[in-house]
């Protein structure tokens, strides 16, 4: 039997809240943590139950991205703090952060290096 995996409606409007609230706090606090990074959340899924939000991170510049994720990681509660405070009107339950590298921007300037020479 297929089962289709489609994310609700409810959990399309966590996850673009998340993202949306999440950008703002990277925007405030990295610098103070990470110093001149810039950080870009790519994108957010939530699982089916809202326990779970897999945060995909974009990392300029790009040299450092698995050890900064792996900081990123270490400070999770943190952020997951700071997002509280700020949802906390929206949503009963803040989801687990689990934070990713989205290095798809790496991916397609390595494809249109390799086309163009």
């Amino acid at each position: 039997m297929y089962l289709c995996k489609m994310e609700t409606t409810r959990q399309k409007k966590i996850s673009r809240l998340i993202q949306k609230d999440l950008a703002i706090i990277f925007q405030q606090y990295a610098p103070a943590l990470f110093g001149n990074i810039l950080f870009t959340v790519t994108g957010v899924r939530v699982s089916p139950d809202l326990s779970v939000a897999k945060v995909y991170l974009s990392i300029f510049p790009t040299n450092d991205g698995e050890k900064l994720i792996a900081q990123v990681k270490e400070k999770s509660p943190y952020f997951r703090n700071l997002l509280a405070k700020k949802v906390r009107h929206q949503l009963r339950i803040i989801p687990e952060l689990h934070f990713y590298l989205d290095d798809s921007a790496d991916y397609a300037d390595e494809i249109n290096r390799l086309l163009k020479g």
